[in-house]
């Protein structure tokens, strides 16, 4: 680890302009490529004091063991060079998109005497018109099959094409009317490359005035009844529009934009794009990337913005771009923007309208995208492995934990104290053997204390399951009679608490006093993704781009969820809760069926005892008792709904509810598997 004061410039050394700086380890290898509209006051934030960096610049400052930079003239050259240098170098530090699959593209090629149309993927080429990307190959080829008929340009390969030349036989698409079979002179080449002009520009948008065209002369040739070509010129009419419903219409106005969403969390972040061509969306890709720098959402819009149009020039950057954040400052990126396509480019924040309700679309795509991604790579058995392996390493246990228990406490406002017990074991998942706990040692918030009774239950279960049964032996069954894994039956490798140090301290205070000394302890701060260890008075840090990390976070925010699952649901109870809950011996079936029959607490407690006994299934001692239940009990504050702030006259019996206000079924099975201590 190397100290950026070993390395550091002089201030007078470092100009005051815009510029572009490197930094190198000791290997002489480029670990990160920043730009800067003053390099002075951009250098001088790495060289401050270590603990007043954000960790992940922490790691790189000391990674590094020199660095340098370039003068420029403008910021926008800084952008193109920064980009150029990200692109040649590759730096470990920086934001890199990775696709998560080779997206393909309708390509014509005009750089050649007969434009072929094709699919291709990878790497552009110079002289080729690039349509799409698309999610599928088929897609394309699909509208391929109906443009043909209007446009028979050229889809065979350049042996077929010789070929066909050689043995003056076009192929079976010639014989169909589907190609113009340039390979056999039934056309000449200036004719066939206007033909391709022609689909280029219909696959561009301008589909419009070719419709009108098309149109204009089916009904001449009708009006001088050549109605078999009038028939053709119907049927290509047909096929262009069948083809144009494949990409309905999205934006009103025509417009050509591209659309950019982000949906990122502490680790990894997820970019969708929608290419909008003629108001219709001819295109989408998208890309995953692990957050190895701290980075805003502008920030990573700027870094999406020059992967996807680092290379591109022309109308292949349209005159608008829809972003959810804008880059800091915004003028020199759509300056940059303006001078790859030759002509203004507006870089806005979509606010109203059809184009707002696109970007939530978009938004959409990049949220399951990032989830998608997240349950690929939590379901690799390799990368779970690695991620175990590294746990075991950074907290120096023997062998890696194939269990891992997590607790979380949550409250509002010091009220509805619970906590939640989810388990993972071999890096995945066991919903069945969730466990959710009421606080009930003491009155109030004090997550600490919390911790510290929850754990202790927990493993008091554990201790009198062991002692009960004797020490297990080789074979013997953790299971009841009835096959379901014993409540607490099962230890683990490694206990993991949300929070710092006090939290920490908590955990490993509440083994030590039950005498439990071989399972691990750790805390997994949030805000600065730290790993806490017992008596430790620094964290542990693991790498951003780490699985061990990754693991451990996605266990901690499913503590989470299921803990304030469990709040909320219990807050609501208390809310809507019903003096016939105190009445002993009335089940959940006569509540609802005297609440049927009066409409209301409020018009049962006025009624007399006679009345109350003609519900069906009442009798008149289980009346008296309602009666008498309602007497003393006070008239309730009006329930409130605590999403919409309506004040509730009239009280219905709610059995499990989700979001506050809100009546919902009893939820799904994994959650009622989280049993409540």
């Amino acid at each position: 680890m190397a100290d950026p004061s070993s390395y550091r410039p002089k201030p007078g050394q470092i100009p005051d302009s815009p510029g572009v700086y490197k930094f190198r380890d000791e290997h002489r290898r480029v670990i990160y490529v920043g730009k800067a509209k003053s390099l002075r006051q951009r250098l001088a934030n790495y060289f401050q004091d270590l603990a007043h960096l954000h960790p992940r610049t922490r790691t790189m400052v000391t990674t590094a063991a020199s660095v340098e930079w370039t003068v420029v003239s403008t910021e926008v050259e800084a952008l193109q060079l920064e980009y150029t240098w990200i692109k040649e170098y590759d730096p470990r530090f920086n934001v890199k998109y990775r696709d998560d699959k080779s997206y393909p593209y309708l390509a014509v090629t005009m750089n050649e005497e007969f434009p072929r149309v094709q699919v291709m993927r990878g790497q552009k080429r110079k002289g080729v018109r690039y349509f799409g990307p698309y999610g599928h190959a088929w897609a394309i080829r699909d509208t391929v099959d109906l443009l043909l008929r209007v446009f028979p340009v050229r889809t065979c390969s350049a042996g077929v094409f010789k070929n066909a030349a050689r043995t003056g036989r076009p192929c079976l698409l010639g014989y169909i009317g589907k190609c113009s079979a340039p390979c056999v002179g039934r056309i000449p080449p200036e004719e066939h490359k206007e033909l391709a002009e022609e689909f280029c520009d219909f696959m561009a948008g301008r589909t419009g005035t070719y419709l009108r065209r098309l149109e204009k002369r089916m009904t001449e040739a009708a009006e001088e009844m050549e109605y078999e070509r009038a028939a053709r010129l119907r049927d290509d009419i047909e096929a262009l529009k069948k083809a144009m419903e494949k990409s309905a219409v999205v934006l009103t106005d025509a417009t050509d934009a591209d659309l950019i969403a982000v949906a990122e969390d502490e680790l990894e972040a997820a970019v969708q794009i929608f290419h909008v061509r003629g108001g219709r969306v001819r295109g989408q890709r998208g890309w995953v990337t692990d957050k190895v720098e701290e980075i805003t959402t502008g920030a990573l819009v700027e870094h999406a913005l020059q992967q996807l149009y680092g290379e591109e020039t022309g109308d292949a950057v349209p005159k608008e771009v829809l972003v959810p954040a804008l880059p800091e400052p915004i003028e020199p990126v759509q300056d940059w923007l303006t001078d790859r396509r030759g002509a203004n480019v507006s870089l806005r924040i979509p606010q109203r309208g059809d184009k707002k309700a696109l970007m939530e679309t978009v938004q959409r795509n990049a949220q399951q995208a990032l989830a998608l991604h997240k349950t690929k790579r939590a379901s690799d058995l390799t990368t779970r492995s690695r991620a175990l392996e590294e746990i075991a390493e950074a907290l120096g246990l023997d062998s890696a934990p194939l269990r891992v228990e997590c607790y979380d406490i949550s409250h509002l406002q010091g009220e509805d104290v619970v906590a939640s017990m989810v388990v993972f074991e071999d890096g995945l998942q066991r919903k069945s053997e969730y466990r959710r706990f009421q606080i009930k040692g003491f009155e109030g918030q004090d997550d600490v204390r919390s911790m510290h009774e929850v754990v202790t239950r927990r493993f008091r279960r554990y201790l009198a399951d062991k002692e009960k049964t004797g020490e297990w032996a080789d074979g013997e069954s953790l299971t009841d009679d009835d096959g379901r894994p014993k409540r607490f039956a099962y230890p683990p490798q490694l206990v993991v608490v949300d929070g710092g140090q006090p939290q920490v301290a908590a955990a490993k205070k509440a083994l030590d006093e039950l005498g439990i000394d071989d399972i691990a302890v750790c805390g997994l701060a949030k805000r600065l993704e730290e790993v806490w260890l017992p008596d430790e008075d620094d964290p542990v840090v693991l790498p951003r781009t780490s699985e061990g990390l990754y693991l451990l976070q996605r266990v901690r925010d499913e503590a989470h969820r299921f803990a304030i699952t469990y709040q909320r649901t219990k807050r609501t109870r208390r809310l809507r809760a019903s003096p016939l809950d105190d009445v002993a011996g009335l089940g959940e079936t006569r509540k609802q069926a005297l609440i049927k029959h009066f409409g209301s607490v409020k018009k049962l407690r006025s009624a007399t005892i006679d009345q109350i006994q003609e519900v069906p299934g009442i009798g008149r001692k289980t009346a008296e008792t309602i009666a008498v239940a309602l007497a003393q009990a006070a008239p309730a504050a009006p329930a409130v709904n605590t999403a919409t702030g309506e004040i509730m006259e009239e009280e219905e019996p709610v059995t499990t509810t989700g979001s506050p206000g809100e009546p919902v079924s009893a939820g799904p099975p994994h959650e009622r598997r989280g049993q409540e201590t």
